[in-house]
């Protein structure tokens, strides 16, 4: 912890660096990605404070839209969309997703009964050929997909779909080598930037 203390300490010597963020905010992407920690997604794609607007869940997992029982992700969503007017959405997955591994493996998660109950609002479970490949790539990559096809569901989203203003963007991301990968309709496959 300490060494993270220490950064904290540093990094607030520079307040003229950050006094223009306190004008507000205009990021142009939504970027929703798993909680993960060895997936930052400011050091993926070299934002600087106020570019991206994160969404970070375990499995990077869009839940139902339902319009009575809102939720946080859904309001992040929504805010992003309508008041912040993103143009872009990213929903990227990543290899060695431990919530996907969980889901293809069928791991028995009573033991954790939050997570067990989170995990169960993918939108279906995701497939694998190989359910022991510790890197679940071609599961994270079905899984991505899913959720994109689950964020076209919240109407703010359907909306700007509709009228042109916003895209959707599916990525994969590999923990050991660092490469990003985006979903490609036109060859529905996963291909490097």
């Amino acid at each position: 912890m300490q060494p993270l203390i220490d950064h904290a300490r540093a990094f607030g010597q520079r307040p003229e660096e950050f006094a223009p963020l306190a004008q507000g905010q205009s990021p142009q992407v939504l970027f929703i990605t798993c909680s993960d920690s060895r997936v930052v997604p400011a050091l993926i794609t070299g934002a600087r404070p106020g570019q991206l607007f994160e969404l970070r869940t375990a499995g990077n997992i869009v839940p139902p839209y339902t319009p009575d029982r809102p939720t946080s992700e859904a309001a992040t969503i929504e805010y992003a969309v309508n008041v912040l007017g993103v143009q872009d959405v990213v929903v990227c997955g990543h290899s060695h997703c431990g919530a996907v591994g969980a889901l293809v493996r069928g791991d028995d998660l009573d033991a954790v009964p939050a997570v067990r109950d989170w995990l169960a609002h993918a939108a279906e479970d995701p497939r694998a050929a190989d359910p022991q490949d510790p890197t679940v790539a071609e599961a994270v990559q079905h899984h991505v997909l899913a959720q994109l096809l689950r964020l076209r569901s919240y109407p703010c989203v359907e909306r700007r779909l509709t009228d042109g203003r916003l895209n959707l963007h599916g990525w994969y991301y590999e923990v050991h080598t660092g490469a990003v990968r985006e979903h490609r309709v036109a060859t529905d496959s996963f291909e490097a930037l």
